[in-house]
């Protein structure tokens, strides 16, 4: 498969360079959408107004 260990080391780093451009890619990626906020969460966990509170 590899002739000598030059070759492998050099797969090696190939193989790992293009993994850390697509970690960079996705990382990229995930940056340029937009931001989801917690809004729904905010809606759900505050207490809403009972009927006592009202009156």
């Amino acid at each position: 498969m590899f002739g000598n260990d030059a070759e492998f080391l050099l797969s090696l780093h190939r193989s790992q360079a293009a993994e850390l451009w697509a970690d960079a890619e996705a990382a990229r990626r995930a940056r340029s959408l937009p931001r989801r906020h917690g809004r729904w969460r905010e809606r759900w966990s505050r207490p809403g107004r009972t009927d006592t509170a009202r009156r």
